[in-house]
């Protein structure tokens, strides 16, 4: 099969390219070299495998898309705008880029007839919002967001909404039916990406898989980028020998997957059938905290400063989140291979031959201008 993968220049998506081509498969790129990830040369960066084919383009441009798609059998779609904060001020480019920007390859997919046989999309656990949560009285509860009054009184767990009953809640596995709770702009496009493919992708009886991913980490993340993941921004500061700095107070979680086992994903979903038109989440089903990467990081980096732990809250974000990966594991047979331990050791240790630019500063200033960070 010829493969096409949309965002392969990226972190995750060069990872998926050189799965592909350990396979055996042919592999075509599609990247636009975005700046905030790539930066301002444009390059194309020397970790994507050579043997794979590259085109340069952006998801808007249909005759760029056209093109790239000429003789693909299957495509696995990983281009975004990645960035939760920056989401919430940088409106317009974030939908264009992502919900327009997936509509307008559907919209070729569609009208051009294209053969192809299978469409994988990365979708995001953002869309989740928060996770699910137990209460000792009232069983399970879909929480929303918690209030302005309780995070400015550094109230930051999770009680019981239910006829004011005020138990604190207990975290629980979140598995695919729980309802979406979008809080921020980058969640919302997110969902568009899964529901367009989905719907597309059944009226035009192609076999389409979301994938709805948790915490990704690992080598090649875009150390510079002030708005991806924590592990990256935790990394970058401490190349600048600056200390973590986390809101609320570090005990929020998530689950953290290595890229190792997003890539086994992605295969196990291109290559059998059995969850085709299906949304599956892909994570460890581990919660980790944000304080345990911060201080596993400075541990491997040999960093001696603590964290600074910030007392302060950025609107819309979450307190716990971990995937329940039953879903997957009956479907496709994925089982996490990469524990969290040697994962963040592997990371650290690549992270200590880069040289990145902090710019997690500026980045905190454009949210606190627009009151996002309070």
């Amino acid at each position: 099969m010829h493969i096409l993968v949309i965002g392969g220049a990226g972190f995750i998506g060069s990872h998926i390219v050189d799965g592909l081509l350990a396979k055996g498969y042919r592999v075509r790129v599609f990247d636009n070299l975005e700046a905030q990830v790539h930066g301002s040369a444009g390059k194309v960066p020397s970790y994507l495998n050579a043997e794979a084919e590259f085109f340069q383009g952006d998801v808007r441009d249909r005759d760029a898309l056209l093109k790239a798609l000429k003789g693909i059998d299957a495509v696995f779609y990983k281009a975004a705008a990645v960035g939760v904060g920056q989401s919430m001020y940088e409106i317009k480019r974030y939908v264009e880029i992502n919900s327009l920007g997936a509509a307008n390859f559907l919209d070729v997919v569609t009208n051009e007839h294209l053969p192809l046989k299978k469409m994988i999309v990365a979708s995001s656990m953002s869309i989740y919002g928060e996770g699910k949560y137990h209460c000792l009285k009232h069983g399970v509860i879909y929480a929303r967001e918690r209030s302005s009054k309780q995070l400015e009184e550094h109230q930051w767990e999770f009680l019981c909404p239910r006829d004011g009953c005020q138990r604190p809640l207990t975290p629980l596995p979140t598995d695919e039916t729980k309802p979406l709770v979008p809080t921020s702009v980058y969640a919302v496009t997110k969902r568009d990406h899964e529901e367009l493919f989905l719907c597309v992708g059944h009226a035009c009886k192609i076999p389409t898989v979301a994938l709805r991913y948790f915490n990704v980490y690992g080598p090649r993340q875009a150390l510079s980028n002030p708005y991806t993941g924590v592990a990256a921004i935790f990394s970058s500061r401490i190349l600048n020998g600056r200390p973590p700095r986390i809101y609320e107070d570090g005990n929020q979680s998530r689950d953290f997957v290595h890229v190792a086992d997003i890539v086994q994903a992605n295969l196990l979903a291109l290559e059998k059938d059995t969850a085709d038109e299906e949304i599956l989440n892909v994570g460890t089903g581990r919660p980790v905290t944000v304080l345990e990467i911060a201080q596993s990081l400075s541990e491997y980096l040999d960093f001696k400063e603590p964290p600074e732990i910030l007392q302060r809250y950025r609107v819309g974000d979450i307190r716990h989140c971990f995937s329940d990966i039953q879903k997957i594991k009956n479907l496709l047979g994925y089982r996490p291979a990469i524990s969290f331990k040697e994962g963040i050791k592997e990371l650290a240790s690549w992270v200590a031959r880069q040289a990145a630019e902090d710019r997690s500063g500026e980045a905190n200033s454009q949210l606190i201008q627009r009151s996002l960070i309070r």
